[in-house]
């Protein structure tokens, strides 16, 4: 099992429901996870109230309540990729993600993250990310190291102050002008995963440009006005330019194990923007390439 105690816990807010203990509640929302496997949890201390707490299992169910909870995995798989770090000093680390490593625990991983790797490598268990990309995409991923700067180096993201480029692999586009806008409404899709353009307001934007033409695929250069999840990839699946090896656009192929040798071709090339802590421009690189096999 993940010895996934140097993790921050996860929270969750108790929907209203007609279960009679917080054990019934939780067992209604994540029907995954066994019974058994919750009542070990509760057991060991790893199911708690807003403060930090231990609950017991047999607590009474109370809508509203915030619950924290401490996600473990048995049999987690390892990603055989490594991440490297490009810089790092007293307040910020930036590491150069491989695909298919999640950046933060999620789904059947929980130490083989990003984050996990990063707090234990460093040893610095107030390790954050300060933004986030797909599991599946790989490149530039920046982290705050220092809780007390860490509010100016989130102020960045929210101000869109942080110009982020990427690279990807995809079909040509020879019909549209470059570069070119691509904007629209992004909401949930089905399954809850998936994300699909919408009629309504607009709350996604990406530019688009091509940096290599080849016979059968372009290298393209996208860059995120916002960040919206999935952004990059429903825009150019839209556009009839699905990025090479996606498994979830413009549909779902059939979910197997990762298969290694077809990751995703879709790259955070480098982050640029001033540091709010001493006026430095600063940009930060991947080492990473994309291979344009038919240029």
């Amino acid at each position: 099992m993940s010895p996934s105690g140097d993790i921050n816990p996860s929270h969750l807010q108790l929907p209203p429901g007609p279960w009679a203990t917080l054990l019934d509640g939780l067992c209604a929302r994540f029907p995954r996870i066994t019974r058994e496997t919750w009542l070990q949890r509760f057991a060991r201390g790893r199911v708690q109230d807003a403060d930090g707490q231990a609950l017991a299992a047999d607590a009474r169910y109370r809508a509203g309540t915030v619950v924290r909870y401490f996600r473990e995995v048995d049999d987690e798989p390892r990603i055989p990729f490594e991440a490297k770090i490009l810089f790092a000093d007293a307040d910020l680390v930036v590491a150069d993600k491989p695909h298919f490593l999640p950046v933060t625990p999620a789904g059947r991983f929980v130490d083989e993250t990003l984050l996990a790797r990063l707090r234990q490598q460093l040893d610095n268990p107030a390790l954050v990310p300060l933004h986030r990309i797909d599991r599946e995409t790989a490149g530039v991923v920046m982290f705050s190291a220092n809780p007390a700067s860490r509010a100016a180096y989130h102020a960045l993201f929210q101000q869109r102050a942080v110009e982020k480029a990427y690279e990807a692999i995809a079909p040509p586009l020879p019909a549209l002008a470059m570069p070119h806008v691509r904007r629209s409404q992004l909401r949930a899709g089905e399954p809850f995963f998936r994300m699909r353009e919408g009629d309504g307001p607009v709350n996604s934007e990406t530019r688009i440009e091509v940096m290599q033409r080849g016979l059968h695929a372009w290298r393209y250069g996208l860059h995120p006005v916002t960040g919206r999840k999935h952004q990059l990839r429903v825009h150019m699946a839209a556009l009839g330019a699905p990025i090479a090896n996606d498994s979830l656009y413009p549909a779902m192929s059939m979910r197997t194990p990762d298969d290694f040798g077809r990751p995703l071709q879709l790259l955070a090339k480098a982050l640029r923007f001033i540091d709010p802590l001493d006026g430095t421009a600063r940009m930060f690189e991947s080492r990473q390439a994309l291979v344009l096999v038919d240029a």
